[in-house]
């Protein structure tokens, strides 16, 4: 059995030792995981999928119908079907949180209301969405706290209804009612996001990581001959172009139970701020920086990245550390 998200070959006695056989088919589908201890877990939906699916409701209830659920293309490639209520233009979905236990913004109501314009495609995020209210890397201050996969798959739901009911052109105007609200329980506020929540979600789902990542994990790091070890998805995708011969397995924010897991070496690849912020907590102290991502972008980032990889290979010398930017080029690596 392979799950088509992550592309991790499920092992057989895994799959015998099930304990709920009645949810394998989700696993199959990618809606869920098997732990080693024959667990299923639910994946979530990510808040993108959840404001892609209001919006794609919205625009198809244009027609006069009443919409009770959506099919949504998501990033990672699956389609799903996600439940919605909209009519006349109007819909709101809630996020669904799947078994992740943390999730913060479950339950939380995503409003699309849709009208007819003369021609094209436009977005207007409004309330309770956060907005950058500084520069970083990657965004510019004023800017909707919406990441680029989440709105290539809200743009293109829009352009997926705008094809059913034949109309010229598309406005909807996004909110998330209680957002400013949910944000506070966040970390928004240390990306420099304010106003409300972000709407995120590399692959659109949202993996059940929390209290179950250990036993499922960790049971695949010990059991790999050559394990590579990653903490997203971003990570996974160019840990398996940099290492083809390897096993490549997500273990998100678990970088040290996933380590001490190992039996023998082990390679930590991907993104920095997750594998620096593990290597060394205190990175960011004294450099006037709040997020690893903003001090990357510096100049007195790699003096102090060369060092914090050398002191970790002297700790974990079976450890090989290899830091990637988001277009996959290798910016650091241990000696």
């Amino acid at each position: 059995m392979l799950d088509p998200v992550t592309g991790f070959e499920y092992p057989p006695e895994w799959v015998e030792r099930s304990t709920s056989p009645a949810l394998l088919p989700l696993v199959e589908q990618g809606l869920a995981i098997l732990t080693a201890s024959g667990t299923v877990l639910r994946r979530g939906f990510t808040t993108g999928t959840t404001a892609a699916s209001a919006c794609k409701a919205a625009v198809l209830s244009l027609s006069g119908n009443t919409i009770t659920s959506v099919s949504i293309h998501i990033p990672c490639g699956l389609i799903i079907e996600v439940t919605a209520d909209a009519y006349a233009g109007r819909a709101s979905c809630k996020k669904y949180a799947g078994d992740y236990p943390s999730d913060v913004t479950a339950g939380v109501i995503i409003v699309a209301e849709a009208t007819q314009i003369t021609d094209g495609i436009h977005l207007e995020p409004g309330e309770g969405i956060g907005r950058f209210i500084r520069n970083t890397p990657r965004y510019h201050k004023g800017e909707p706290a919406i990441s680029l996969a989440s709105l290539d798959c809200i743009m293109r739901s829009i352009e997926e209804g705008r094809n059913v009911t034949g109309l010229s052109g598309i406005l909807v105007k996004l909110h998330i009612p209680k957002g400013a609200e949910v944000a506070k329980k966040t970390l928004n506020s240390r990306v420099g996001v304010e106003g409300g929540i972000s709407i995120l979600g590399t692959t659109g789902l949202v993996e059940p990581w929390d209290d179950h990542l250990e036993e499922s994990v960790c049971g695949q790091v010990s059991s790999a001959k050559n394990p590579v070890i990653t903490t997203g998805r971003i990570g996974l995708r160019y840990a398996r172009l940099l290492y083809p011969e390897h096993e490549v397995i997500l273990v998100g924010g678990k970088i040290g139970e996933a380590l001490d897991a190992a039996t023998g070496a082990v390679i930590l690849c991907g993104l920095p701020a997750l594998i620096l912020r593990h290597i060394n907590p205190q990175i960011l102290d004294g450099t006037g920086y709040a997020t690893v991502e903003e001090f990357a972008a510096s100049s007195s980032f790699e003096p102090v990245m060369r060092d914090t990889l050398a002191n970790f290979k002297k700790e974990r010398p079976k450890v090989h550390v290899m830091l990637v930017d988001r277009n996959g080029a290798v910016i650091g690596e241990s000696p």
